[in-house]
């Protein structure tokens, strides 16, 4: 498999990421699926409200909502030097050529500002898009290989350099597969311990992106009250309690919505400082950059004045 960016040695100016031709993101972006609830000229504006922040990432999801290139053309349009990253593109949602099709037209359209996130998906979401879940690990490497066949097929205006390439991956194989056959991984639902492993996994010159949900909340019970949302929602997904139960969380913790314990492990809860210290942990383990994914109180709330209030201590990391 040919080598992507991110296959050479690190960079070391400061807020760039270690990777060659990585797009500049500093160490902490945002990670939401919020945006889908809001009509397009809203999204627009929040995704301009977060370059203005000072924020240098902005990450969005791909599930039943907007097609995520649409999505990421809407947030490179409206900002003028955010990175916008897919986390993840789903590979059972388009064929390899046209996965590189939508990467090449917006690294073309916004050189250095998209990095293409790709992933395997889950069995349910799967099946509503009338698709046979299986083999999921070696359904990707099948399709990284057609994807690099599909770069020569492509005619096009092409981008000066492709956008760089990552992996939602969780267990050790697809890491493996993030490392062998990618520019990295991005990772979710995880805590601190996991991207330590991941890290491990994928040796010192990969890119490595955890997501980190958080609420900016004192209080125990409201905080876990919005985390419980959070984690009853992915532990009924087997990928995610299959890789928490590596990581040693028993039955009474993976029961939906999950123990005290894992819910605190997984949502960052408390003051700002709180929240910063668990970004921090991330680093601390191995991280390149760490998406975070503030949860709102309202289930479709946009978090824009959470997202203001941890600016200056996130983005002083």
């Amino acid at each position: 498999m040919a080598a992507r960016a991110g296959d050479g040695p690190a960079e070391a100016e400061e807020d760039q990421l270690p990777a060659g031709s990585m797009p500049m993101m500093a160490k902490v972006g945002i990670w939401t699926g919020q945006l889908d609830y809001v009509p397009a000229s809203e999204v627009r504006a929040a995704s301009a409200q977060v370059e203005d922040l000072g924020y240098r990432a902005l990450w969005t999801g791909e599930a039943v909502g907007r097609e995520v290139f649409g999505a990421a053309h809407l947030l490179l349009g409206a900002t003028e030097q955010l990175v916008v990253a897919t986390g993840i593109a789903n590979i059972w949602a388009r064929d390899a050529l046209a996965m590189v099709a939508a990467e090449a037209t917006l690294a073309e359209a916004y050189p250095g500002r998209f990095i293409l996130g790709i992933g395997a998906s889950h069995a349910p979401l799967v099946a509503q898009r009338g698709q046979d879940y299986r083999r999921p690990l070696s359904h990707m490497g099948t399709y990284l290989e057609h994807m690099e066949q599909a770069r020569s097929l492509y005619r096009a205006v092409p981008p000066a350099s492709p956008a760089p390439l990552v992996l939602a991956a969780l267990g050790p194989r697809m890491l493996d597969l993030a490392r062998d056959g990618a520019d990295g991984a991005h990772t979710y639902f995880v805590p601190p311990p996991h991207t330590e492993a991941a890290r491990s996994r994928l040796g010192p010159a990969k890119l490595l992106v955890p997501e980190q949900a958080a609420v900016l909340e004192t209080d125990p019970t409201r905080a876990r009250e919005v985390a419980r949302r959070h984690t009853a929602a992915y532990l009924r997904l087997p990928n995610y309690r299959a890789n928490l139960a590596r990581l040693g969380y028993g039955e009474d913790d993976l029961e939906v919505p999950g123990s005290d314990r894992l819910v605190d492990d997984i949502v960052a809860w408390g003051g700002e400082e709180v929240i910063v210290d668990r970004v921090r942990a991330h680093l601390d383990a191995g991280a390149d950059h760490v998406a975070l994914q503030v949860l709102s109180p309202e289930p479709r709330g946009l978090p824009l004045a959470q997202w203001r209030a941890l600016a200056p201590a996130l983005l002083s990391l």
